[in-house]
């Protein structure tokens, strides 16, 4: 029978750990890695599997396939610490992996993602369907600094149960994100030779709250899609405001 390895990286997630691997503790691995947290993650990491490796940090794709060469099973779900499967995902994701369907490399999965304590069903946030149950030997991650993807060899197919996200509870955690996000996005642009223009910082920030607020409906998510327009907009004007930074030096 095909086994499913859960794998997570982790850094300073005394908050999340807890309830992310209690959700997948029927999984026949689980595999956690921690970049160097100065808090009790890898202690309370250590209550639901032995397999708790330090690993050094090389951005987040390069790091994330590191974690997947000790992965052992046939099947691999792959899991943030700040989410969490549901009673509903956890039985399609067992039945996926006794079917073994040897035509299909990997399933997406609609991810439910609070923001401020708040499931944002519109600001084109839901279902936003990512890949995260794949076969081992059929996938990896690019290797960018930020907002890897996960590059598979093969057809997909998807999953019908929410995967439940709990982003930023607060502004403080957003923005504490803010910074360091933007920095890798604007040097990830600048390596792959993208060159800055006005355009980027002039029409690109308000068309993706025009986008997000208007167009995606993130009105009907009240003020917390407000919020989250507003603070999308900032985030893509100070991307692309480094990347004219970076360009400069």
């Amino acid at each position: 029978m095909a086994k499913l390895s859960v794998v997570t990286i982790a850094l300073n997630e005394e908050g999340n750990i807890t309830e992310c691997l209690e959700s997948v503790r029927w999984a026949d691995e689980l595999i956690v890695v921690d970049s160097g947290s100065t808090d009790r993650t890898v202690e309370l990491a250590k209550k639901f599997t032995a397999t708790v490796m330090k690993m050094q940090w090389r951005g987040y794709g390069a790091t994330k396939n590191d974690a997947l060469k000790h992965a052992t099973g046939d099947w691999i779900l792959w899991l943030d610490a700040d989410e969490r499967v549901t009673p509903e995902l956890a039985q399609e994701i067992q039945q996926k992996v006794r079917e073994d369907n040897t035509a299909v490399v990997g399933y997406t999965v609609p991810r439910r993602a609070y923001f401020l304590g708040k499931w944002i069903k519109y600001s084109g946030w839901y279902p936003s369907r990512v890949t995260r149950l794949f076969r081992r030997t059929k996938g990896r991650f690019s290797e960018t600094q930020v907002h890897e993807q996960l590059l598979l060899d093969g057809d997909t197919g998807q999953l019908q149960s929410d995967l439940v996200h709990y982003t930023d509870p607060d502004l403080q955690h957003y923005f504490q994100k803010f910074n360091r996000y933007t920095s890798l996005a604007a040097q990830d642009m600048h390596a792959s030779g993208k060159r800055f223009s006005l355009y980027d910082v002039i029409v690109r920030p308000p068309f993706v709250f025009f986008k997000m607020f208007v167009l995606r409906l993130g009105f009907l998510d009240g003020i917390h899609g407000f919020v989250l327009a507003a603070a999308s907009m900032s985030y893509v004007f100070v991307k692309y405001a480094k990347l004219w930074e970076l360009q400069k030096k």
